[in-house]
This record gives C-alpha cells, structure tokens and sequence, in this order.
C-alpha cells in the first residue's frame, strides 16, 4: 500500500499581479511525505486549474519543476512554483504519477485547494 502525504501552502503574489490586466500571481509550496515502507519516485504531474468565471486550464508533464524526485521512506520532498489566473480566486486540484520501489505505478491524488488574494472571502 502506498501511503503518500500531500501538504499545500499557498501564496498570493501581488508584486507579479495586476488586477486591471486581470492577473492574479499565485505561489504554492506542495511537500510531499512518503510514509510508505518502500521508496517511491514521482516521475508526472498533472493539473486542473479552474479561475472563478470557470476557465478550465490543464498543465500536464514529466516531473515537478525540472525535477524527478526520489523520496525515500519516511522522507519529505517540497517545492514552490506558481500559476497566473485571470481572477483574483480559483482552485488546483490533480495527481502525481509515481513509481514505488518494485517499479509500480500508481497516482497519488492532490485535493483540491483554493488560491485567493487576501481578504476576499471573509
């Protein structure tokens, strides 16, 4: 059984945004915690961003951020990177294709998590 763990932070980026071009700059920490027994390898990404006028934008490809990581057992591998929406809120949601120690694969869903500029839900 693969027992992977996904944290996500997110960040609004006002300094790379601008409301009146309608881009909204987010960042997003994701760490990844392998509680498995075996190591895993992530070798895909893929992504569902949808803004709040329901734009759907899908971003797919090999690894995260140039990178393939190996996470050994009881390890944790983390990453930042970012996207631009249209609007000031929506949300990420998708799966990491990965392959365990004995070169099985298996997907390892992301929840759905909001991206929003501060403040705007109360």
């Amino acid at each position: 059984m693969h027992s992977i763990e996904i944290e996500v932070k997110t960040h609004f980026i006002a300094s790379h945004s601008d409301a009146s071009s309608g881009e909204y700059t987010f960042a997003y920490t994701i760490t990844i915690t392998n509680r498995s027994e075996t190591p895993v390898q992530l070798l895909k990404r893929a992504w569902k961003i949808t803004d709040a006028d329901h734009k759907i934008t899908r971003v797919a490809g090999d690894g995260v951020v140039g990178e393939q990581p190996h996470i050994a057992p009881g390890e944790s591998y983390s990453y930042t990177s970012g996207t631009v929406l249209a609007t000031p809120i929506g949300t990420m949601e998708g799966f990491y294709t990965m392959v365990d120690g004995n070169g099985t694969a298996f997907d390892v869903e992301i929840p759905s998590f909001r991206l929003a500029i501060p403040n705007i839900i109360h």
